[in-house]
């Protein structure tokens, strides 16, 4: 291949709850292909995202910012991390892909680290894994997973490393999560194996990308009223959310033993239940259900909707909650349970 040959090679993409989107398509998939000769063949530039919470987020940057700088410079990769007072952060890591894997590497040590730190105060015995999350256009994830699941099935065999690809898009986009999850080593040769896919399957049409939504400032009701919460003082809530309390506390479907729901006009007095599911990170599902179960119980009264959290499962670094309720008792759930996930990541103390 010539010094002015070019080869299109797709981004690769990282995962995670919360954001304004960009409907324009994703240009970042024409790189620039190398000639040179690296340790995997040819050198190829391409882009992996990452999806982080905020507290991977800020082992990440470090004081003053002093680790991502040590990264990017022993790497020779650029590492992004995306603006915005959100629960959850885009880290891209951009380069060839000697470099990439390069920061891919001292970030999985780095979250072992954290964890073998965390463990030196706690009494758990058996060490999580580190567990890491890519966004991947999902026009991608039937390369990734293969027919019948077989080449998924081959990169865990060959590399020792837990992946999953999630069934569902990533909210406003058209990109999924693939979690990895093991040893540092683990993870390294699987994202190799993942980069190869993308290669050899470019993404088909635009990619909308995923774009986490600004963390939300939280709420408390009372008489029927929603207020936010700006430093001591509680602020009355623009209009739209104090009408979908009210809506939700009308069309709960589930009332108290011995009561029906009053009808209102113009609305069904018990309109149908559907179900809405959630994945939570571990570290963070505390917040979520409180000391003794108070706050998840505050969210059921406030929302209506019947909420439950499935218990931990061997190996998992998430919790699944399922919300069962009317549309308007399950967004006003969900507004609810980020709004925790908030106050907990940008340390705004308790609802």
């Amino acid at each position: 291949m010539g010094e002015g040959d070019t080869i299109w090679a797709p981004s690769v993409l990282p995962h995670g709850t919360l954001g304004t989107l960009s409907h324009l398509p994703q240009l970042q998939f024409g790189r620039r292909m190398e000639s040179k000769v690296s340790e995997g063949g040819l050198n190829v530039t391409l882009t992996i995202r990452l999806l982080m919470h905020g507290k991977e987020v800020g082992s990440i940057i470090g004081k003053k910012g002093e680790t991502v700088k040590k990264m990017r410079e022993e790497s020779g990769a650029r590492i992004n991390i995306s603006e915005g007072n959100c629960p959850e952060r885009i880290v891209t890591i951009t380069g060839p892909t000697d470099a990439i894997f390069k920061a891919f590497a001292m970030i999985a040590y780095k979250f072992e680290e954290d964890i073998i730190n965390c463990m030196s105060n706690s009494p758990a015995t058996s060490k999580p894994p580190v567990t890491l999350r890519l966004v991947v256009p999902a026009s991608q994830c039937g390369s990734l997973i293969g027919k019948g699941g077989s080449k998924i099935k081959e990169i865990r065999e060959s590399t020792g490393a837990q992946v999953q690809v999630a069934g569902d898009m990533l909210p406003n986009s058209t990109e999924r999560a693939v979690t990895i999850s093991g040893t540092p080593d683990a993870i390294i040769q699987c994202v190799k194996q993942i980069c190869v896919v993308m290669l050899e399957s470019p993404p088909k049409g635009a990619t909308i990308p995923y774009r986490p939504k600004p963390a939300s400032t939280p709420v408390i009701f009372a008489g029927g009223q929603a207020y936010t919460i700006q430093g001591q003082y509680a602020i009355p809530h623009p209009d739209q959310l104090t009408k979908l309390h009210q809506l939700a506390m009308q069309q709960t479907p589930f009332p108290p033993l011995g009561q029906t729901n009053p009808a209102f006009p113009g609305l069904d007095a018990s309109p149908p239940a559907s179900t809405h599911e959630l994945t939570i990170p571990n570290d963070l599902i505390g917040c979520i259900i409180g000391r003794q179960g108070t706050k998840i119980n505050e969210i059921r009264q406030m929302s209506g909707a019947q909420i439950k959290i499935a218990n931990a499962t061997e190996g998992s670094s998430e919790r699944q909650i399922t919300i069962t309720g009317t549309p308007a008792n399950i967004s006003l759930a969900q507004y609810l349970i980020n709004a925790r996930l908030t106050s907990e990541v940008t340390g705004m103390g308790a609802l």
